[in-house]
């Protein structure tokens, strides 16, 4: 016959009036009891189960020694349990863990608490999967963990550094001395960062989001922008020498007195952009949209 495993039966507090004399140990030898449903007292919490789950996915634990047969077990003579000295609270996750093999989700706490009846009972299996689940989570919560301006300096002073698709929103590095060269920003959210001064030359920002970011009198030589969303972005006496912005969208930025020299803006959305006092002759310009823009004083 075959016995489906059920899950945890209703919780019953031991007997009170139950003596020790009255607990008496029985050798389990023979074999048709072994696929037998078992029932477990745990620490006054009684469960149902069946030899062949405390014994088959853990074959090395303490359960599948106690109930291979070739060890006595106690067992209460009047409820026809058997009286294991622990904690009941958590044997409810190691029965499902034996059944199906799934770490539960529980809280940092209880993990710990788990952790302790699973080297109890020698679990190897349950304690290798709550140390994955945990290692995990401490790695999730790392990269959900806010960079400062310390961490990003660090990383662009190493050898080679990219931050694509990375939200460094907001981030203050303003007058950023390190080399930055070679640095990769690409589609990174860039939004309202204060970069006033950064030396970002060489820097790769495709598709990065700047909107509202401050690079006023930041080094932005070589670097490419192309795609890169600059809209209301501050800009004031920046270099951007050489800077490809082919397909930019700096709408309303404040390039007032940027070094444009070299700078590619073919594409570029320049509407309502402020350009005085911008030398543009050396800028290529093909196809960049203008209307609105502020030219006084522009060289062209």
């Amino acid at each position: 016959m075959v016995i489906i495993n059920t899950r945890i039966s209703e919780e019953t507090p031991l007997n009170p009036h139950t003596s020790l004399s009255q607990i008496h140990c029985n050798p389990m030898t023979n074999e048709s009891n072994f696929s037998s449903v078992v029932r477990l007292n745990i620490g006054g919490k009684k469960f149902c189960t069946t030899v062949d789950t405390l014994t088959q996915r853990e074959p090395d634990s303490m359960l599948a020694a106690m109930f291979s047969g070739r060890h006595t077990v106690c067992e209460d003579p009047e409820k026809g349990c058997v009286f294991v000295d622990r904690d009941g609270k958590h044997f409810r996750h190691i029965l499902n863990w034996l059944r199906d093999g799934v770490v539960p989700k529980l809280n940092d706490a209880e993990y710990s608490e788990l952790m302790r009846e699973a080297e109890f009972y020698q679990l190897l299996g349950l304690i290798e999967g709550i140390n994955s689940v945990l290692n995990k989570r401490k790695e999730v919560d790392e990269l959900d963990s806010e960079l400062t301006r310390t961490d990003i300096i660090k990383c662009i002073q190493s050898e080679r550094v990219r931050f694509r698709g990375v939200n460094l929103s907001g981030l203050d590095l303003s007058k950023l001395d390190v080399d930055a060269e070679g640095s990769i920003f690409h589609n990174a959210t860039l939004r309202e960062c204060e970069f006033t001064g950064a030396n970002l030359r060489g820097a790769l920002l495709a598709g990065a989001n700047l909107q509202s970011a401050n690079l006023q009198d930041a080094c932005l030589v070589d670097c490419s922008f192309c795609g890169a969303d600059l809209r209301s972005a501050h800009l004031q006496t920046a270099d951007l020498a050489n800077a490809n912005l082919e397909g930019a969208n700096l709408e309303g930025a404040n390039l007032k007195g940027a070094k444009l020299n070299n700078a590619n803006l073919k594409g570029a959305n320049l509407q309502r952009a402020y350009l005085r006092q911008v030398n543009l002759q050396n800028t290529h310009l093909e196809n960049t949209r203008l209307d609105g823009a502020n030219l006084l004083g522009a060289i062209r």
